[in-house]
């Protein structure tokens, strides 16, 4: 007797999480990502900053999936989803029919209708992203060591992280580290300490997710690291040498070849060509309506999950794109799958809930602040829960054993072993960025 298919696009926590929930159950489940590893995305600015290699937070799926005999995993890149017949399409015209599909594709970087500046602010959201962000910002301290008298007139050593959020408070905290402890011996014609990093958000404040006085807490201690926060301020133009900024005090001007964008975030276009194809009105970001129970309207059969879904059934704002929701929703979904399984019906099990346990962001080294309903603190307590919680969400023991020895010995010695130029070193200056 042939089992029911269970397609999975999307390797991520959302998709990988379902996957896993679903092994040793009378299904034929296919995982389909376009890499054939997994991100831990929330430490990828650790990569883009030197203090992770790549390896350290990735683990191949087919091994994390190893034991499960009803899963195969496959390296593909979904172009399309024909609803009506149950089939999705592969890049290479494979067509896979499905019982039930999981879509978990996620989110790629939105520049707001500014795409020019993609090539010279990328995102970080996957393992390229961070290795070329990484490659770059080296790149910026060799070419300043080139011409130490001209580094201020050419903005080698200025740095802009644009978006305020958790990603790029992480971000700018973590790059001046780098520049003002880990590498502030290591060049004879620059001072890296002398760097300049500035954190660009649009809103009133930091960290708006958390509270004011959490927002405060995280600006002082960006500010003690030396890094520029600056709030109420847009961005209106990003080159190859300097960034322009409005605000209430007027229009700037930045120097800089090296600028990073936290600054938002858009649902893959499959998702966006699906819900056109059925008649649904996405969000601002793309994102596919769901019902209660991450189903989309009129096809029971279609689950969306984690950043790609828009989930508004409970206070009437979209659930946030983190780790958590897609890793409970995964579960649910699972859950809710079993359920058909067992009793043979597709009724509504129990709609989705999510569980806030709290919030973490974290700045620098014994820097962080905590969010915990109403418990609310900062400092080293917190940045201590920050370690601790994120190597226990790492997938693979061996990766928390990995990232664990970096951690003690970045802690002891505030060296980042990671400072690899994976991009190579290119001649003409003025195309390094």
């Amino acid at each position: 007797m042939s089992h029911s298919r269970v397609v999975i696009v999307g390797g991520g926590f959302g998709g990988l999480y379902a996957a896993k929930r679903l092994g040793g159950l009378p299904l034929d489940i296919t995982l389909i990502d376009r890499r054939n590893f997994h991100t831990f995305q929330p430490l990828l600015y650790q990569v883009a900053t030197a203090g992770l290699s790549p390896s350290d937070i990735t683990a191949a799926l087919r091994w994390i999936l190893r034991k499960q005999r009803n899963t195969t995993v496959l390296l593909g890149d979904v172009v399309t989803i024909d609803a009506s017949q149950k089939q999705i399409f592969l890049s290479d015209g494979k067509a896979i029919s499905y019982d039930t599909l999981i879509l978990a594709t996620g989110v790629t970087h939105d520049y707001f209708g500014n795409d020019s500046w993609e090539k010279p602010a990328p995102g970080l959201k996957t393992i390229e992203d961070a290795t070329e962000i990484r490659s770059r910002i080296l790149r910026a301290f060799e070419a300043a060591e080139h011409a130490p008298d001209n580094v201020e007139n050419e903005g080698w050593l200025n740095f802009v992280v644009v978006g305020g959020g958790p990603t790029g408070v992480e971000l700018a905290g973590a790059m001046s580290e780098l520049a003002r402890q880990t590498m502030r011996h290591d060049f004879r014609g620059i001072n890296p300490a002398a760097t300049e990093i500035s954190l660009i958000e649009a809103g009133p404040r930091i960290l708006q997710a958390f509270p004011p006085s959490l927002s405060d807490q995280a600006k002082k201690s960006l500010r003690a690291l030396g890094v520029s926060v600056l709030t109420d301020t847009r961005v209106t133009e990003i080159s190859n040498h300097h960034v322009r900024l409005s605000s209430e005090k007027g229009n700037e001007t930045l120097k800089t070849k090296t600028v990073v964008w936290a600054a938002g975030v858009r649902a893959s276009p499959l998702g966006r060509d699906l819900a056109k194809s059925l008649g649904l009105e996405c969000d601002r970001s793309g994102r596919i309506p769901v019902e209660p129970d991450l189903t989309i309207a009129g096809h029971p059969e279609i689950f969306v999950i984690g950043d790609l879904a828009s989930f508004t059934h409970k206070g009437g704002k979209p659930l946030p794109g983190v780790a958590p929701v897609a890793i409970q929703q995964g579960r649910y979904v699972a859950k809710t799958i079993k359920h058909r399984v067992r009793t043979g019906r597709q009724n509504l099990r129990k709609p989705f809930v999510y569980i806030n346990k709290g919030e973490l962001a974290t700045i620098g080294r014994a820097r962080a602040v905590a969010n915990f309903r109403k418990l609310r603190f900062g400092g080293y307590p917190a940045w201590l829960i920050w370690l601790f919680v994120h190597l226990m969400y790492l997938v693979e023991f061996e990766n928390r054993v990995l990232v664990f020895v970096q951690w003690a010995w970045n802690y002891v010695t505030r060296n980042r072993g990671a400072r690899i130029i994976a991009h190579g070193w290119k001649t003409d200056r003025e195309t390094q960025v």
